[in-house]
Order: C-alpha cells, then structure tokens, then sequence
C-alpha cells in the first residue's frame, strides 16, 4: 500500500470516529479502538507542562464502554448535539506497524433550543494501527486548546 492510501484510510478512520459520535452511536465508540486503547483528553497546559492532569481517561476498552453505559443510564448532562469538523489529518511517520498521526478539530455544540457555540478546538494525536485489514486507534490523546470549557464534559471528543 502506497502512503497516499494509507493516510486515506487513517483520514476515512478519523471521518468514520468524528462522525459516530455527531450521530450518538457512542455505543460503537470503542470499537474504533484496540481492546486496550487508551483515550486521554488534557488541556494544553497540562499536556505541555508534562502534567498527569487530564479531564477524561479510558486505558482501554473496559474503561470506554463503562463510560457510555454510565451516559446512558446514569450521568445527567445538557441535551445537544455536536458537530466536529475535522481538519489537516497527516501521518506524521510510523515506526514498527504505529501511525504517528495529527489532525485539528473544533466542535460546534447547538443546544435543543438552537442556540449554537463553539464548544472546543484543539489537535488530536494519534497512534493508528493495521488490524485485520482495517485500521484502529492505539491511542488517541486529544489535547483541548483552553483549560476552560463552559459546558460539561460528558461525551468523547
């Protein structure tokens, strides 16, 4: 496979996750990961200073599907929908079978009333790898450019 078809199929990975979780269908979000894949969302700060200080950790599949049940039966949040926009997703390299790869999000939340805002922007950084002849995430660490967001965290980035 030439790299131009790789960083198409990695590209077709990120659409595919962006769009499962715009559409609600979190409860196929941890298959776009292997069993123990991590997802990690940091502020920038934190991610910059090296800091452990993150706003959501999943260190692998378990972890990821406990917390979509816990959004479905348990944790109460506002009512929205998002939209990500997803841009300049570029493998970076790969070394030993791993994707280094970047791309830039922002994600537009409108709330049941129609009032629309951006709810956040950042990078994500990924670490992609060939499984049965597709592609999932190792690891996907989303860092969010301000330490601030005005609305809860509830779902994945």
């Amino acid at each position: 496979m030439t790299d131009m078809e790789t960083e198409f199929r990695i590209t077709r990975l990120n659409n595919a996750y962006v769009q499962c979780i715009d559409e609600d269908r979190l409860e196929e979000w941890p298959g776009f990961f292997l069993e123990d894949g991590k997802y990690v969302i940091f502020p920038r700060e934190n991610y910059d200073a090296g800091l452990e200080g993150y706003w959501m950790y999943c260190a692998n599949g378990a972890m990821m599907r406990d917390r979509v049940k816990a959004l479905r039966g348990v944790n109460v949040y506002n009512i929205h929908y998002d939209r990500h926009l997803l841009s300049n997703v570029v493998v970076q390299g790969e070394e030993d079978g791993v994707f280094d790869v970047r791309s830039n999000y922002a994600i537009v939340q409108t709330d049941v009333e129609g009032r629309c805002h951006m709810f956040s922007t950042g990078q994500y950084r990924d670490k992609v790898v060939e499984e049965n002849g597709g592609y999932k995430f190792k690891e996907k660490i989303v860092i969010v450019d301000s330490f601030n967001i005005d609305r809860p965290l509830a779902i994945p980035f």
